[in-house]
Order: C-alpha cells, then structure tokens, then sequence
C-alpha cells in the first residue's frame, strides 16, 4: 500500500507538462539513436549530460530514462530490416526477424518486438516498484565493509562480463580506477596525481571521460574503417500488424523473456546480452516448430526483445537502490545523478524521494509513449537510416566538443576530451571495453573512501572485512568471479588439445 501510495505521488510530478515534454523528447532521441547503428541510447546520454547541467535535475534524468527505454526499442528496426542491430542486445534479434523481413513479413516481425518490448517493459518497471524499497530496507543496514565488499563485486562482474576477455575488463577498470584517484584526497587533503595542474585538482569530470571515450571514440572509429556508404534497408511490405496466430505464438514468449530479462537485469552482474540469448535458446527448444528457426520464427523475435527490454528495467534495481550501474547506459546515468550532486543509493529513497519516485512513474509513461510512437512512425524511423554517415558523425564530434567546453570552459578540459577520445578509439580497436573504465571512475573513489573508513573503525585491521558474512560472501563471490573465467578457459584450451 505505501508503494501505491509514493507511486501515486510520483504520477502527480511525472503527469506534468514540463516533466511529460521531457519524457516525450527522451523516447524520441532514444528510439531515434536506437535506430542508427553505432549510435546508443549510453553514447547519446554521454553527449547530453554536459548540456544538461543547468537543467532541472528531475526532467533531465527522466529524458535520460527515455533515451534508455528508446534505445532498446530503437535498437529492433535496425536488426529486423536491416540486419544491423544498433545495440549490441538486439543481435539476438537480427537473426530470426530479419530473416522475417526478407520473407514479406518484416510488418509482424516489428509489432511483436514493439508488443513485446511494451509487455515487458510495463511488468518489469512494476518489479523495479516494489523491489527498490525492499532492497533498500536491507541495503540501510551496510556497513562501510559490505559497501567496499558491494562495490568489489561490482567491479570484478563487470569487468568480466564486457568485452572479449576478463583480463581486457579488468585493464579498462585499472584505467578507470587510476584516473578516480586523482584529485584532492579527501581524508587528507593532499593532490594526487595532479601533476602540478590546478584544473586537475577537482579529478576528472566524468562527462568528459564518458563524452570521450563514447562520442569522439566512436567517431574516430567510425571514421577508420571509411564507413560511408548507408545500407539499404529492407522494404516493410503488407500490413503491420500480427495475425491472431501471431498472437498466440507471440504470447508466452513476452511472458518468458519477461521472466528471463528482469532479474538478470538486476543482478550486479547483469546486462541485456545474457538473458536475450537464454530467451532465444529456450524459446527454440520450447517451439512446436524448431525448424523455423533459423528461416524467421516469430518466438524468435518476441522473446529476446521482451528479455532486452525486462533487462533495461532490471539494471535500475542496483543503480537507484545501490549506486551499482550494470550496464554503460547505467554508468552514463549515475554519473548523470552525480553531475547534480545526487548520489543514487539507499538514501536516494529518502533524500530525494519526489525525484526517485516521478522517475520511476515516468518510465511508465514513456512506456506507453514509445508504444504509440513505434509502429505509426516505423516509416520515419527507417528514413534515419539514410542519413549519410560523413553527415552524422562530424556532427556528434562537434557538439560532444561544444557540450564539454560550454560545462567546464577550460583548454585542460579541452585537452583531456581529445585524449579519452583518442583512448577510446585505441580500446575498440584493440577490443577493450569501455564501460569497466566509467564504472572504475565513478565507483573508485567511494569504494576509497568506504574501505578506508572500515579500517579506521577497525584501527587498520584488514581481517575486518572478512569478520562480518555479508562482506566475506561478496568478496569470495568477486573472487569466484575472478577465477572461474581463466578456469573456464584453461579447461577449454584441454580439452583442444586432447583432441
């Protein structure tokens, strides 16, 4: 009852005109950057939180929730029609929609991932609801040990789950670490790592970081493999809308990949990659039909794109109530909070309640935009795919840069944009990922901070961290996780050799 209670308060702050605009320029943007390859919902928050500083902290994270929802929904047309996903989660969806499309059926192949996309969406936005509270009752009680213990986890997770090797996650969280510690240290007041430059005294902004490494990154990496030739989508032929046995096909694969989605998403280690493939593989082994897999089975479509969608709402369960972003998109948005000095966690529900909860009801309201939105405009969305790229990327490298300069005017900033652009370019093409290094930034200093403190309460004894079981089973979890993937790997390389 209490729950219905805040989220009644929060449709009163969402439901206004300023906030719905908001939202409403958030889905668009979102759908729109979903639907160019290459472009994602965590570059285009990138690009816009240096805009955004001066802005109404509530309306700005409820656009950038809109982005996020968008993105996902976005990211299905370019994978249905032309094989192309514009996020890395909407692979799965690629290979049985537009498998579909080619077929003359590329109308129900986009109404079922929007469908979709909505059912799951709706169900998960309702579990982040009721979940968010119930984890922050446990999460009051951490001490500064579980919170040093959370954030390692975190870390360890993350590093392993993006990019192609453990060890690449963990260079580009080495990297993120070490620019968190420069700056003024808190404890002591000393510089670190400053190199005698006052500008460096404050750290590294995190916009500038993110703007670099996403924006001009990609850009530079663009720009190298001389992409400038659009591809040719695939005609949407017929009627949009689904059959009623496309309904009935449809329906318990939402249901699943709902299932599926959602508590991967919240898991620290979550994502939507996994749980779009498991919805894949088990709609395939579930279908009266395997055969069609493969040649455009509509299951296929329906079930990953509910799990991608569930997913983005299971990654706000540790970010609102944690301050633990499991996604790049979610990086992007912390340091988003941050840029307002509001530092998502369990006191986020108490400090900032009118804003946590506007935007949890705000993201059901962008739900129902982005439904209305999908399949009436499908035909303006495929026309963003035309945009020439020589066109679209030099524009993005020209306001990334203007939007930086313009929330932090300094030729230091200027600098430091160019080199995280040139670092970001460097990592995609030697396949080191990029969001280790945002998370390494934004989490390092607290994780600092936290560990320090449980040392001081212990008067420098270490063995404190393994004294409380909370703190003891994160850390042997970051540790299991950062074994198990070499293990995994060593076995692997045996059993090659053997054969």
């Amino acid at each position: 009852m209490e729950t219905l209670q805040l989220l009644a308060g929060g449709f009163a702050s969402a439901l206004t005109l300023a906030n719905l605009v908001f939202a409403a320029i958030g889905v668009l943007i979102g759908t729109a950057v979903g639907v160019l390859p290459g472009i994602g919902p965590a570059l285009t928050v990138a690009l816009l939180l240096p805009v955004t500083f001066k802005l109404d902290p509530g309306g700005s994270l409820i656009m950038f929730a809109g982005i996020y929802y968008g993105g996902m929904y976005g990211g299905s047309t370019t994978a249905i029609l032309l094989n192309t996903p514009g996020e890395a989660a909407s692979v799965v969806t690629a290979l049985e929609g537009n498998k579909m499309a080619r077929a003359g059926r590329g109308g129900p192949a986009l109404a079922t991932a929007a469908v979709g996309s909505f059912v799951a969406a709706l169900v998960a936005t309702i579990g982040l609801a009721y979940l968010s509270p119930l984890l922050v009752k446990v999460a009051v009680r951490f001490g500064p040990w579980d919170y040093f213990g959370l954030m390692l986890l975190a870390f360890v997770t993350v590093s392993a789950t993006f990019g192609d090797s453990p060890l690449k996650g963990l260079t580009s969280l080495a990297i993120g670490l070490w620019l968190g510690l420069i700056g003024i240290d808190q404890l002591t007041g000393q510089a670190r790592l400053t190199f005698g430059i006052p500008q460096l005294l404050d750290g590294v902004e995190v916009t500038t970081l993110a703007v670099g490494l996403f924006a001009i990154g990609e850009t530079l990496s663009v720009a190298s493999r001389h992409l400038f030739a659009p591809e040719t989508p695939i005609p949407v032929k017929g009627s949009l809308w689904m059959t009623r046995e496309d309904w009935r096909r449809s329906f318990m694969p939402w249901i699943r990949g709902t299932l599926i989605g959602f508590p991967i998403g919240a898991l620290p280690a979550g994502g939507a990659e996994v749980p779009t493939f498991l919805s894949y593989n088990i709609e395939r082994k579930l279908s009266r039909r395997p055969e069609e897999f493969g040649n455009g089975a509509i299951e296929g479509v329906a079930g990953p794109e509910a799990a991608n969608n569930a997913s983005a709402a299971g990654t706000l369960v540790p970010l609102l109530t944690l301050g633990l972003p499991t996604s790049a998109t979610a990086a992007v948005m912390l340091a988003g909070f941050q840029q307002y000095n509001i530092q998502p966690g369990p006191l986020l529900f108490v400090q900032h309640a009118d804003l946590v909860w506007a935007l949890i009801a705000s993201l059901f309201i962008a739900n129902v935009m982005l439904l209305v939105l999908n399949l009436p405009l499908v035909g303006l969305w495929v026309k963003l795919l035309k945009i020439p790229l020589p066109w679209l990327y030099p524009g993005i490298l020209v306001f990334a840069a203007m939007g930086t300069l313009a929330a932090n005017p300094s030729v230091v900033e200027l600098i430091l944009l160019i080199g995280f652009g040139v670092m970001g370019f460097l990592m995609r093409q030697y396949g080191y990922p990029i969001a280790p290094a945002i998370v390494g930034l934004i989490l390092g200093p607290a994780a600092d901070s936290q560990l320090r403190r449980a040392l001081q309460m212990s008067q420098g004894d270490p063995m404190v961290l393994f004294q409380h079981w909370s703190s003891a089973l994160m850390i042997g979890l970051a540790v299991l996780a950062l074994v198990l993937p070499f293990v995994f790997k060593g076995l692997a390389r045996m059993g090659k050799d053997e054969d």
